[in-house]
Order: C-alpha cells, then structure tokens, then sequence
C-alpha cells in the first residue's frame, strides 16, 4: 500500500511572522534581514510584493536595495519564529504522530496511518490544515501530497502561496518530469550544473540517465537522484520525538574585514577547528573527514574534503587537515570573506580504531596527552566560559600566530 505524506511549507514564514503586528506593511515591500551595518547583512525572509521586484533569500541588503529603493527592512525576532514553529507544529500533531520537520517552517507528516480517523481524503486533509493554520495562527500554507517525501517536498513547491497540490500515482511523470531538475531535492547548484554539462535540464532527463552513469558522475548521491527522479524514494518520515544521528558537526564566520595573508587564514582555520573539536566531544563522537568551504567577496564557494588517517576530536588534527585542505582551494593575497570547517563521517565514542604498530607507539602516547589536554580544556570552559582558553590562535583580523604547537 503507498504512503500518504504531505509536505507543509509555511510561506515567507519570518516576513509573514514579523507582519502579523505590521498589517499596515502588508502591502509594501518587506525584507527580514541581518544588520545592515555589517557584513552579515543579507536578506532572510521577503514577503510577495518584495519578491515582485526580485528580491531574493540569502543576498545581501545593498544588493536588494538596488532592485528595490522603497524595500522596507525588519530586523529577525528568532525567538518569535520558534514560537509560532512550535504551534504549528501542534496542530500538525493533532492528525499524525509522524511529523518530521524539515527546517523551522517545513515538516513532512505521514498520514498512511491515521487518515481514515478523520473521514476524509488526503487533499482535504491538506485544505484543512491550511484553512486552520489561517484561520488560528494568520499565516498561509502550501501542502505538497504525495506517496513519498521527495514528491510531496515538489508538490508544496509547485504552487504558491497557500495552495494544495497532489501529486499522485496517476499524474506523476506528467507533473513531475518537466520540471527543472534544479527543483527536485538535493539538487543543489553544483550538482545542477554538473548535469547541465551532459544535457540533463529536466527531472525527467534524469530519470533517462543511466543509473550508472550517474553513479561514475555523482558517486553515491547520482544513484540516489536517480531513484527520486524515477518515483522510488522510500525515506520513511520521523518523528520529531525520535533522537536523529548527528552527520556531521560544523562551524563557519563572515569575517569583519577580508583575510588575505596565510596567518590570518590559519588563524580562522584553528578557531573554527576549535569550535567543532569541542562540540564532538561534548557529544561523544569522533570525525572519520573533514570538510573546508572557502568564500570570497564575490560569494563563490569552494570546497574539498578528506579522509582523515584516524577518527580524532582532537583541534590540532583537524585544524591541521582543515588547513591543507585550505592551501589547496586558496592561495594569498586573493581575498577570503567566509570559511567554513566541518567534521564528516562521524563516529560515536567506543567504535572507534586506530592503526598502530611499532612505528606509531610514539603519535599514540603523544595523542593520549593531547587528549587529556583539550580534556582540560572543555573544563577549563565549563568553569570560565567559552572565550576564557584559546588553543594557540591569535584573531584573524589581527594576522598573527598558527594553530598549530
């Protein structure tokens, strides 16, 4: 029997949020958006008549102002989101117990279950909700449904704001198919204009695309597209309730002025390093890779990883790995807006192993001794706070001293 999963996006969730004290500004162009004094500056949230003049999530201030000179900023009330997340999230409660979301204004829930509780179909479940979410909350919903998460993710896109569609085992390849292959879940912009080089622009091309080829192109996720762009996700839907493996653990700055030496790179490197360290110890889990993304002013992103030889949590491994990774993706004096250092392939504390013979006896006394050390560390945090120990790194903007002892 297929599953019945609905897909809910709230639509411009934060400028929906900010406007329901502002309906005065409802009909004016309006952007949740960061400081803009600072470089942090970027457009969060829109509502419909700024997306009119082409105002985007995620540019920056300056960049929107140019489309639209009358766009009226509002700064983010996060607190306020998770609130208003929260209640709709209870209502969704009130149908399933499988409500998984999907980021702060999305969730899937899978209804196979308990539809038949309410007496009626999946697509008037849907309206439902949105009328309730409306009528109780004053924020507007699009419902994608479907027989799987991939589809019912498409469906709530496929049309907005504040609108049902199903998409069905009678109607899928038509609707689906044409679409942009951009649309579809985890195609992100690297993978899209790696499949536009060979001719894929559709989800249905990529359905056409042998499975192989995708896999020799794409690795592990080619395979996978495949099977989404072919009808065969089968992803169950969570609960919320249900404690989810951490898959990797990561931390990333704008910096307040560009970096452009190597001090100052290898500096933002260990800080960063030392954050996620820290946050795999606390939670008991080990890094088998590390990811690095270097940003320049232009926004273009860059990224590399690599196996380590070892899982470690230790800062000075995977600053160390973090910073070769760095060295490859950027050479001084090109200028670096943004990094980003995350610990992938994650293990938990006890299933971890390390190759050691009579060669090694040595690197393994020494990283038990660098083990006790950032031990001491995380107390010395505990006790002093945060900011009160520092493993070797001078700041950034200041362009001096190496992480690495």
């Amino acid at each position: 029997m297929d599953r019945v999963i609905l897909h809910c996006d709230l639509n411009s969730f934060y400028a929906s949020v900010e406007l329901l004290d502002r309906p005065e500004l409802k009909k004016h162009p309006v952007a949740v958006c960061g400081d803009p004094s600072s470089r942090h500056g970027i457009v969060l949230a829109k509502n419909d008549p700024a997306k009119r003049f082409g105002v985007q999530t995620a540019e920056t201030i300056w960049q929107a102002r140019k489309k639209c000179k009358e766009l009226i900023l509002l700064p983010p009330h996060h607190r306020l989101y998770r609130e208003y997340s929260g209640k709709v999230n209870a209502i969704y409660d009130e149908y399933t117990d499988l409500v998984e979301p999907f980021g702060i204004d999305e969730s899937w829930l899978d209804v196979t279950n308990t539809l038949h509780l309410f007496g009626m179909d999946a697509r008037t479940l849907a309206d439902t909700l949105r009328q309730r979410v409306r009528k109780e909350l004053g924020l507007t919903l699009s419902v994608g449904v479907s027989f799987n998460k991939v589809f019912a993710k498409l469906g709530s896109d496929y049309k907005k704001p504040d609108a049902t569609t199903v998409i069905s085992r009678e109607n899928w390849r038509e609707m689906v198919w044409p679409l942009p292959v951009g649309d579809m879940l985890y195609v992100g912009g690297a993978a899209r204009k790696l499949l536009e080089q060979y001719g894929v622009r559709t989800i249905g091309e990529l359905a056409a695309c042998p499975r192989q080829m995708l896999e020799e192109l794409m690795g592990k996720l080619g395979g996978q597209l495949h099977d989404y762009a072919g009808g065969l996700d089968r992803e169950p839907v969570r609960s919320r309730h249900e404690p989810e493996m951490v898959k990797s653990v990561g931390n990333g700055t704008t910096f307040p002025k560009n970096l452009t030496t190597q001090a100052q790179v290898a500096a933002g490197i260990g800080l960063l390093a030392d954050s996620v360290a820290s946050r795999l110890r606390r939670a008991g889990l080990y890094a088998g890779g590390v990811h690095v993304t270097v940003r320049d002013p232009a926004f273009h992103d860059r990224s590399r990883q690599r196996q380590l030889a070892a899982p470690t949590h230790l800062i000075r491994e995977i600053s160390a790995a973090a910073l070769e990774l760095a060295g490859e993706l950027w050479k001084p004096p090109s200028p670096v807006r943004a990094l980003t250092v995350t610990a992938i392939h994650l293990t938990p504390e006890g299933e971890t192993y390390e190759q050691a013979d009579l060669f090694t006896a040595g690197s393994v006394l020494e990283r038990k001794r660098q083990e006790r050390l950032e031990a001491a560390m995380d107390g010395i945090r505990r006790r002093y706070g945060s900011s009160s120990i520092a493993f070797g790194t001078a700041k950034p903007e200041e362009g001096g001293g190496s992480f690495q002892k």
